[in-house]
């Protein structure tokens, strides 16, 4: 029997388009309840240093009110480890953050910042709370995170959505493949995400070692137009179709 492949919904857009104007809503956590009933399979919430969209009352909402797990995903630094331990999300996934990019463009290098990492992870698993590293899919990183501890990783997939030809789709995927095998390999739970859509979501899902696709810009923008529960099923539906291709 196949694994099942789950969907994280990131709602960071949602609290974006809120800060535009300075205002209460659109409310992140008002579409995280909605994509919940949905069938999300889990909410993500990026709470940057500068906040510049999610902000630290909406991880403290949802952590109350929500049934499904949330993943904040948070840089590795003293103030976010204190905000962890006190709310504990279902899980962390550390990212890579530059306040000059719009968005996360890289994952985070594991060989370089090795030791920092290790300390950071074993206080969230000492809080209770499972922890992930954003990587490239580069089977040196994974090593890496293996090495110092993490029990899971998420793959960069933003190599891959932003491929124009043939080759370099082919290529990036095949690096996603690899990576994710590794991981599995080597025990790690493996998930994915960046940049995933409608018309390129289906290739990531039928890779078998991968646990759950995070997925927000595309979702949000759909839900413009068909509104967010049908973005969600109609993502969600993709993936398990993939998934369970003969």
């Amino acid at each position: 029997m196949k694994q099942p492949i789950y969907l994280g919904v990131n709602v960071d857009h949602v609290a974006a388009v809120r800060q535009a104007r300075g205002l209460t809503y659109p409310d992140p956590v008002h579409a995280a309840l909605q994509a919940e009933l949905a069938g999300a399979d889990s909410i993500t919430m990026h709470l940057r240093a500068d906040r510049r969209h999610i902000q630290t009352h909406d991880v403290e909402r949802f952590a109350a009110s929500g049934q499904t797990k949330l993943n904040i995903e948070m840089a590795a630094t003293a103030e976010m480890l204190e905000i962890a331990q006190r709310i504990k999300p279902h899980t962390v996934c550390i990212v890579p953050e530059n306040r000059q990019e719009i968005n996360t463009i890289r994952g985070v290098d594991v060989t370089a910042e090795k030791d920092e990492l290790a300390d950071f992870i074993d206080a969230l698993q000492s809080a209770g709370i499972q922890s992930s590293i954003f990587i490239d899919p580069d089977e040196s990183q994974v090593e890496a995170a293996a090495r110092i501890g993490a029990p899971c990783v998420q793959l960069h997939t933003g190599y891959y959505s932003d491929g124009q030809t043939h080759i370099e789709l082919s290529t990036e995927l095949s690096r996603i493949v690899s990576s994710s095998e590794y991981a599995f390999s080597l025990g790690l739970m493996v998930n994915a995400g960046h940049g995933l859509h409608y018309d390129n979501v289906q290739a990531i899902a039928e890779i078998e070692t991968i646990n759950e696709l995070r997925v927000g810009h595309s979702l949000i923008t759909r839900a413009l137009y068909w509104g967010l529960p049908t973005a969600t099923s109609k993502m969600k539906r993709l993936m398990v179709e993939a998934r369970h291709r003969s």
